[in-house]
């Protein structure tokens, strides 16, 4: 059976599950066709990655927190596993839909594999059986070598098999260490390692997406992964739904008053601390402060939302709903005039609405111990926050044209199989528009601090 099929087909079917929807065509009345040729985020390379980079990092945040969850024995352990062997069974579907039932069946196995290896170490972390995680790190070694001769021969050489176990290496290191972080009460480094493992998938994803299109260039219309358009959007896709899924695991942990909840709300706030600096970096101190104390307004609505939750006071999530409405207006009135019409505010509105009923609705539910319902919330938020980023990155892209218009194919591959990301540093108009829009959905950060 050929695999490199298998890869360029997996991408594209998943795509079709998340619709960028209107945020992503609402820049096109501002840019000549040829411009929107050259500068384009939505070729069928940049889908291909976007899809790519989303699965693939799903999986890395999916896989820390069931494990955390097993070694805990959560109540939700079950859901957890659940919502990460989905992410798998989306994989496997995709195989299927070109190979038949038989094709996602070999898929399958090799891939849950890895998964199941996991799951041995956290049983055997949690009996403190020490033969029993030496053994599941040495399956693992298996599984390595397996995964690597399979994306070398999928690609055809491409991805060398050298390189990708080189990469596999940090990825099952990067999951292993963040789970030994938290058995060990070492929460700050857990959670560093946590982000960490999602940004190398992002990274992965990028080395993936230029394999298959180099492979296959007349299927992508002769279109690059790796352009400076195409990087904004990546960049953005891999914050955004990191941001969903820490955002909802932050406010469990303040739900069960967890030790580990100042760290989990550290990694959400860490990106966000990034983007006020960058905003001052550009446009002084003033503007800085300026944007921390609206970013800081809306967090408090949040926190309102769930101490009114915790004190059952349904007035008071009402009156917190409320505020959030309002923000909800005020943000997509800003966002509608700093791009000049190219995130129009209605789109903005009915997106953010979405995204934060997402949100409230895993934390709702998760309270309530629905957990088939929070789970299901969670990826679903997860897949949403792929509209925000290409629907942003398209308006940047179309607002400064000239600062994105490399279109070429890569004159080599990556050095590594799971390779590095490109080099964005020098739009930073670009990180000011992405703070604005990254404060706007980052609320449920801090949800839990003043509570706490």
């Amino acid at each position: 059976m050929k695999l490199n099929k298998l890869l360029l087909a997996l991408p594209l079917s998943l795509a079709l599950l998340v619709p960028t929807a209107a945020l992503a065509d609402s820049h096109g009345g501002h840019s000549t066709s040829e411009t929107a040729t050259e500068v384009s985020t939505t070729t069928p390379a940049a889908e291909l990655r976007i899809a790519l980079d989303t699965t693939l990092t799903e999986h890395a945040f999916l896989a820390v927190e069931a494990m955390r969850k097993g070694v805990d024995g959560a109540e939700d352990f079950d859901q957890a596993a659940g919502a990460l062997l989905a992410n798998a069974d989306d994989l496997s579907a995709a195989v299927g839909s070109v190979y038949g039932e038989e094709g996602a069946a070999q898929f399958d196995e090799v891939w849950k594999s890895h998964i199941g290896y996991f799951v041995d170490y956290v049983t055997a972390t949690a009996e403190d059986n020490q033969e029993g995680k030496d053994q599941a790190l040495a399956e693992l070694e298996k599984y390595k070598v397996e995964q690597s001769k399979f994306f070398d021969t999928a690609t055809g050489g491409l991805l060398p098999a050298a390189a990708v176990q080189e990469g596999l290496d940090v990825h099952v290191d990067q999951l292993i260490m963040a789970f030994d972080a938290y058995v060990a009460g070492d929460f700050e480094k857990a959670y560093s390692l946590e982000r960490e493992s999602i940004q190398h998938m992002s990274m992965f994803a990028e080395s993936l997406s230029i394999a298959i299109t180099t492979q296959f260039p007349d299927k992508f219309d002769n279109t690059s992964a790796d352009t400076p358009a195409i990087d904004l959007r990546a960049t953005l896709n891999q914050t955004f739904t990191e941001h969903a899924g820490l955002a909802v695991m932050a406010m469990q942990d303040g739900a069960d008053g967890a030790e580990s909840f100042d760290q989990a709300a550290g990694a959400l706030l860490a990106n966000a601390d990034d983007l006020s600096a960058s905003v001052g970096s550009v446009y002084g101190d003033e503007a800085g402060a300026q944007f921390e104390e609206t970013w800081k307004s809306h967090i408090g609505y949040f926190v309102d939302y769930v101490t009114a939750t915790g004190e059952g006071n349904k007035e008071g999530q009402e009156q917190a709903r409320a505020e959030l409405d309002q923000y909800i207006v005020d943000q997509a009135a800003f966002l509608d005039a700093a791009t000049e019409g190219r995130v129009p505010a209605a789109a903005l509105e009915e997106g953010l609405t979405a995204h934060v009923g997402q949100l409230l609705a895993a934390f709702d539910s998760y309270v309530a111990g629905d957990y088939d319902a929070a789970y299901s919330s969670i990826r679903e938020a997860y897949a949403h926050m792929q509209m925000p980023a290409a629907g942003l990155s398209a308006a940047i892209v179309d607002q400064f044209p000239d600062q994105f218009g490399a279109t070429e194919m890569p004159a080599e591959m990556p050095k590594t199989g799971m390779g590095g990301m490109s080099d964005t540093g020098s739009f930073p108009f670009m990180w000011v528009l992405a703070g604005l829009m990254l404060a706007a959905l980052t609320t449920v950060v801090a949800v839990r601090t003043r509570k706490q």
